[in-house]
Parts: C-alpha cells; structure tokens; sequence
C-alpha cells in the first residue's frame, strides 16, 4: 500500500503525537509499505522552530524509509489568539501542495489536532480518490473551551462547523479510548464509521529496567532516593503546580526526590513555585534524548499523571501507556470520572487521587513509599497491562486490516455499480 500520514507533529518532537505517529510511520514501512508524511517544521514543545528547521518554506527528508515533506508555519514561543489562528491557517495553506505533488496514496491518515487540516485532507482525498482515516487524538473544539484555551464565540463556531466536517468527510473515524465513542455517537456519527485503536507503546524499546547502575540516577545523586518522576508537556492542562506543592509537604523525608522533566518555559515558571513552596526537593530537568527514555523511566520508583479538574473527561494522556510500559507504579491526580482513571483502574498498575489536591497527592506518595512490596506489585501489573493491551504490534496490525479494508472497499464500489447497470 501507498499510505499518507497528514500530522502536524512528528519526528524530532520528543512527545505527544509526534513519536507515535513516528512509530505508526516507520513500523508500516517495515512491513513493505510505502509511506509518505506530510508535516510542520518541528516546533513542539517549545513553539519554536527548531534551530537547524529555520528559515526554510519547504524541505523534504527521508529517516528510515519513510518520505518526509515539511512545510513552514507560523508559530510564537507565547502565542495570542491571532498567532493560533495563524498557525493554523499557515500550515493548512503550505501543506496542501507538497501532499498533492507527491505520489498518489491509497488511503490517507490524518491526525486531529490540528482540526483545520481535514479541509486539505478532505479535498486531497477527493482529488486522489482514495479513503480517509481521521485520528482522533483529542476532540475540538470542545477540549480546547472545557480549558478555557478557546473563548472566542466566532471561532468556536468556525470550529464547531470544521469538527462536523471532519467527521462527515472521513472514511473512518480511529479514537484512541472509549470516551471518544460515547462524544461521538452523541454528536450523530454513525457506530460503524468509528474504530477504537488505543494508542500504543513500543514494549521493547520502554520496557523495565534495574535502578542500580541506572545512569540517570548517577548522572542526578538519585542512588539510594525514592524518585516521583512526571515526564511531559508542562501546560494549561496538567497543573504541575499541585506537584511542586505535593512535594513541599513531604520535604522532610530526605529520601524522597521529585522530578519534573519538560519544556524551559514551563521549567522556568515551576522554578518560581518551588521558591515560594519551599520545595527543595523538586529537580527541574530538560527533555532528555528519546534514546535515554528508558533509563530516565527506570529511575523511577513512581511515574505521575497529573491532569487538572476542568479537562474534559475523554481525555487520555499518551503518557499513560509509556509509564505503564516502564515497569513502574502510577500516581494520577487525574479526574475520577475520567477516561485516564479509567484506565489507570483497569491496568491495576496505579493509585488514583483528585485532581489539584496536593495533599492527597502527598499521602498517595508517602504511602508507596512506605510500602515498597506495593510499589512492586503496581509496576508488574503495569508492565503486563502494557504488554497484553497497548503493544506497538498490535495497534498496527489494527491500522494496516483499517487501511486494507477501505482499499477493498473502494476498489469494490465501482463494480457494484457496473453490475447494477448492466442488469
């Protein structure tokens, strides 16, 4: 098959969408596909192009078989609201004609967000003639008004309008949990236009490790520490903020040291939060190379999922299956009712508390490390729940039957409808 991937985000960002499209891409070129990526100039997290990506309108790469074609596009380290509509409009505008000029695809994966590419991934699909698969990543522009990102009325219906769209103009609809089938079915999409396909984890790259001889450990003093580790996007969403406090309550205990990795400008309003809390126990770090995932992981006693009380419920952190896969116990201050505690339930590998309580974010923590024969039976349990339900494999035996399917479905319209005129 000839496959194109129509994502904003992909290699070299470290996290989100991007490594998992990147995964999905490779992984479909490893099994004699030819795959085709169209993308935006790497710019996430930090909203900047990265350095060596600048100054250049169009650029075409190739990483282990699968054809790159980056596209410019507006972006602001702190952007207002005319700077995410630029955005988004830029790379609607500069993306459409290296898709087009490209060789022609049999089916069409596109990623949401950004929602404003379904137009041109709907009107390549026309011209090509070929299946779209939407996948759905995270529903707008309800996530986006739910966290108040989104307030303006004009644009929420521009928005609203672009998400019937989407959905009324793709093949097939992937969701990545439950959640999203309810929303959906309740916004009129029909049952057998939506696929739930979770995201997923590569188990044997993300896989447990021993904390001795465990180089970020060195690398940081953390030998002989109780180490709380959050790994991600540091925004809007998360409230890292109850972490930071979470730890001051337990600065007392010596042994137990928080890490927060992510993205400098977040660092750099945590930094401020610990000075206030007093949090002395807190080491804010930079993303780490993807290389040295696995051993930042294992370094861990406890990974955290922190999310905040106004995310909506569907909402399901990629993160959540990498930790899992990691071997480790989950602390997610995440909402009750919400697809990520869900999750973290059924994996059994992890311990729910409220969101935006730093308190019972403290005890959940105290308690484990208290309790060092829970914190192993968590990480196992998480470990097999990764292995036997979010395996790379698996999701993509899922997506190449999805594009196969829509393929014979295309290929068999044209002939019912020969035979129907010719009876």
């Amino acid at each position: 098959m000839r496959i194109l991937i129509y994502s904003y985000n992909y290699y070299p960002e470290p996290i989100g969408i991007a490594p998992l499209m990147t995964e999905l891409a490779e992984g479909l070129v490893r099994r004699g596909h030819q795959v085709r990526v169209v993308t935006a100039m790497p710019n996430y997290p930090e909203r900047q192009i990265y350095q060596e990506y600048r100054g250049k309108l169009y650029l075409n790469e190739e990483k282990n078989g699968v054809e790159i074609q980056r596209s410019y596009v507006w972006i602001r380290p702190k952007p207002n609201l005319l700077d995410r509509v630029l955005l988004d409009a830029s790379f609607v505008v500069t993306s459409f004609m290296p898709a087009l000029f490209g060789w022609r695809p049999d089916v069409i994966l596109s990623t949401s967000p950004s929602l404003p590419s379904c137009v041109p991934v709907a009107l390549l699909g026309w011209l090509r003639a070929c299946p779209v698969i939407l996948n759905l990543q995270d529903i707008l522009p309800e996530a986006a008004v739910h966290v108040g990102l989104l307030k303006n009325k004009l644009l929420i219906q521009l928005f609203t309008l672009l998400e019937k769209f989407a959905y009324h103009s793709a093949s097939k609809i992937s969701v990545i949990a439950d959640g999203f089938v309810d929303n959906l079915r309740s916004k009129g999409v029909k049952s057998d236009k939506i696929v739930q396909i979770p995201n997923w984890v590569d188990v044997n790259f993300i896989r447990p490790l021993p904390k001795e001889n465990n180089s970020f450990r060195t690398a940081h003093n953390l030998n002989g520490k109780f180490v709380v580790l959050y790994s991600g996007n540091i925004a809007l969403t998360q409230g890292l903020e109850s972490v930071v406090k979470a730890a001051s309550v337990l600065r007392h205990i010596p042994d137990i040291v928080f890490i927060i990795v992510g993205e400098a400008n977040g660092l750099q309003r945590l930094q401020q939060e610990c000075l206030d809390c007093g949090a002395d126990n807190v080491l804010l770090l930079p993303f780490q190379p993807r290389k040295c995932l696995p051993e930042m992981l294992a370094a861990a006693d406890v990974g955290l999922v922190v999310q905040k009380k106004n995310v909506i419920s569907f909402n399901m952190p990629s993160k959540i299956q990498v930790l899992l896969a990691s071997g480790r116990a989950l602390v997610a201050s995440v909402p009750d009712n919400g697809t990520a505690a869900k999750a973290i339930r059924q994996s059994g590998g992890g311990v729910i508390v409220p969101p935006e309580d730093p308190q019972a974010l403290a005890i959940a923590i105290l308690n484990l490390y208290e309790k060092p024969e829970k914190v192993k039976t968590l990480g196992y349990k998480s470990r097999q729940y990764a292995v036997e339900h979010y395996a790379f494999e698996q999701a993509l035996n899922q997506y190449e039957s999805l594009c196969y399917s829509l393929i014979a479905n295309r290929r068999a319209i044209p002939s019912t409808r020969v035979t129907k005129q010719e009876v």
